[in-house]
């Protein structure tokens, strides 16, 4: 059986896809307008819409359903 390879995140998820998001949206500017430039922006405006997401539910003020 193949062992995995696991390592410690440095910097939270949602730093992660600020960062990815902020060189996407860099890489998209040196672009001319088309299909491939749209596609970058497009992926920079998911990794932030995720990073959002993901300090909304790591949030303090949510709370589990009471039973």
């Amino acid at each position: 059986m193949q062992k995995r390879h696991r390592f410690k995140q440095t910097t939270t998820l949602e730093a992660r896809l600020a960062e990815a998001a902020r060189q996407l949206r860099a890489e998209a500017k040196l672009l001319p307008p088309g299909p491939r430039r749209e596609g970058l922006l497009q992926k920079a405006r998911q990794d932030e819409a995720a990073s959002h997401m993901s300090e909304w539910l790591n949030s303090p003020g949510l709370q589990p359903p009471r039973g």
